[in-house]
């Protein structure tokens, strides 16, 4: 079942220019990742002064997803804009609402 990962990334307006290239790198680079379908990223514009960039990311399952997070390309990166940013990146993952009613395969609390 595919999944939807929404990473957040908060930061001030002078470390822009250093953040934006890390964030699409690590977007090109998981074109090439095994399990990865789409994604997009996003910067905030509303309201006003919200410096962040929201990235959405779509993948053939937890596993896969689980398997680009925790792989060393992608850690190094990270650790680099985690610095730039001085903040912690916010990752959630989603898994589709079918007709409103959760899918029988899905976990139930």
């Amino acid at each position: 079942m595919a999944i939807e990962v929404l990473i957040r990334r908060r930061f001030v307006k002078e470390k822009e220019a250093a953040l934006a290239p890390l964030v699409v790198r690590l977007r090109s680079l998981a074109l090439a990742e095994p399990g990865y379908i789409s994604g997009e990223t996003l910067k905030c514009i509303d309201p006003a002064g919200e410096e962040e960039y929201l990235v959405r990311s779509t993948w053939r399952s937890v596993e896969d997803w689980h398997t680009w997070l925790h792989s060393e390309t992608r850690t190094a990166i990270q650790k680099e804009i985690d610095a730039i940013t001085g903040e912690t990146t916010e990752y959630r993952i989603y898994e589709p609402l079918v007709g409103g009613i959760m899918p029988t395969y899905a976990k139930t609390l």
